[in-house]
C-alpha cells in the first residue's frame, strides 16, 4: 500500500516509516525540510503540490504538529494549536479535493485529552475529558484545548468517502535517541530516577511495537473509527514506572525529586512539567473490545526488551538520533 505521512520525520514517524517499509509498503513523508527522496515538501497550512500524494494514496497518517518537549508559553502554546489544527484541516481539505481519496485517514491526538485524575482509568466510553479540574494549572486546560481542537479538525473535514480515526496515543516508547524512553533512562542512569512529588500520578505509554501493530490493525479494521486510545492496557503511577526503569537498566536506586525540583529540572531542560506532573490513566478500551492482543500489556516487560535493543543502537556507530518532534 500507499502511505502519506505529514509530519513523520520525528520519532514517531521515524518508528513507523521504519516498520512499514520492512512490511514492503510504499512511504511519503510530507516535511518542511525535504533531506530525502521520498520527502515532499509542504508548509503545514495550505494546499499545494503536496496534495497530489493523497490522490491514490491508500492510508494518511497525519502526525504533523510543534513538539510538546518545549516550555508552555503564550507563544508556544499558540504554536502547538495552529500547527496542529491548520495540518489537520489542510489535509482534510487535500483529502476531499482528491479523485481518489485515501480510505483511512489515521489523525494523531493526544491522551492527554483526558482529565488529570487517580481514581480511575479513561477509556473512549466512559471516559473523562479534562479541562475543569479544580487545582491544576489553568495552562493544563489550553493543553486539553488543543487536543480538542485538533480532534475537531478532522472530524469537521468534509470527507465521506475517507474512514477516520483519531489516536489518543500515549508516550511511544522506543529504543530511538531522544525519544522519551531514551530520556527517561538517561535520567536512570545518572541516578535520577526516583518519583516526582510523590510518584503518585499516573503514566500512561505505549512499545513502539504495539503502536506500530495498532495502526497495522486500525486500517484493517473497518469497523473502527472515531477516537481509539493508543496505550498499553496496564498504566502504572510514576513511582513504579521509575522503579521498572530502574531495574531494567541494573540501577538499584534513584534520588526522588520535589515538585520544586522538577520545576527548576524542566527549566534547565527547557521543557515543561505537565509532561511529568499530570496524572494520565488511559486504558485502550476500544482496541481490546476488537481483540487486539498487546505484545507488551506489562511495563516491565517492555522496559527490559527496550534496554536491550537500546545499549545496541547506542552503540558506536550507531544511526543519529530522531527528533523527538516535526511539523
Amino acid at each position: 500500500m500507499k502511505y502519506v505521512i505529514p509530519g513523520g520525520t520525528g520519532q514517531v514517524g521515524t518508528m513507523l516509516e521504519r516498520a512499514l517499509r520492512a512490511d514492503g509498503h510504499q512511504v511519503v513523508i510530507l516535511t518542511r525540510t525535504p533531506t530525502a527522496p521520498h520527502h515532499v515538501a509542504w508548509d503545514g497550512r495550505t494546499l499545494g503540490r503536496w496534495a497530489e500524494q493523497l490522490d491514490g494514496a491508500d492510508v494518511v497518517v497525519n502526525l504533523a504538529g510543534r513538539t510538546v518537549s518545549c516550555r508552555y508559553t503564550p507563544e508556544n502554546l499558540r504554536q502547538m494549536m495552529d500547527s496542529r489544527v491548520d495540518s489537520a484541516r489542510v489535509v482534510g481539505e487535500a483529502i476531499a479535493a482528491a479523485a481518489r481519496p485515501p480510505r483511512v485517514w489515521l489523525q494523531m491526538s493526544t491522551a492527554t485529552v483526558y482529565a488529570h485524575r487517580y481514581d480511575a482509568p479513561n477509556d473512549e466510553a466512559t471516559g473523562v475529558i479534562g479541562g475543569a479540574e479544580p487545582g491544576v494549572p489553568d495552562y493544563w486546560e489550553y493543553s486539553v484545548r488543543i487536543a480538542r481542537n485538533w480532534e475537531a479538525a478532522q472530524d469537521e473535514a468534509r470527507t465521506p468517502d475517507t474512514r477516520k480515526v483519531a489516536l489518543r496515543a500515549a508516550m511511544v516508547f522506543s529504543p530511538d535517541r531522544g525519544g522519551v524512553f531514551d530520556v527517561l533512562s538517561r535520567l536512570v542512569r545518572f541516578g535520577l530516577g526516583g518519583p516526582v512529588a510523590g510518584g503518585r500520578q499516573y503514566v500512561s505509554w505505549i512499545h513502539e511495537r504495539d503502536f506500530v501493530r495498532a495502526v497495522r490493525f486500525l486500517v484493517e479494521r473497518e469497523e473502527l473509527s472515531g477516537p481509539v486510545n493508543l496505550a498499553a492496557p496496564n498504566p502504572l503511577p510514576h513511582r513504579e514506572l521509575m522503579r521498572e526503569l530502574r531495574r531494567a537498566n541494573g540501577v538499584p536506586v534513584g534520588l526522588p525529586a520535589t515538585r520544586w525540583m522538577a520545576e527548576l529540572g524542566a527549566l534547565a531542560l527547557r521543557s515543561d512539567t505537565e509532561l511529568l506532573l499530570k496524572s494520565r490513566r488511559v486504558v485502550p478500551g476500544r482496541l481490546l473490545d476488537a481483540g487486539f492482543a498487546f505484545d507488551f500489556p506489562q511495563c516491565a516487560d517492555a522496559a527490559r526488551e527496550l534496554v536491550a535493543r537500546r545499549r545496541t543502537l547506542h552503540r558506536p556507530g550507531a544511526p543519529a538520533p530522531a527528533r523527538a518532534g516535526a511539523a
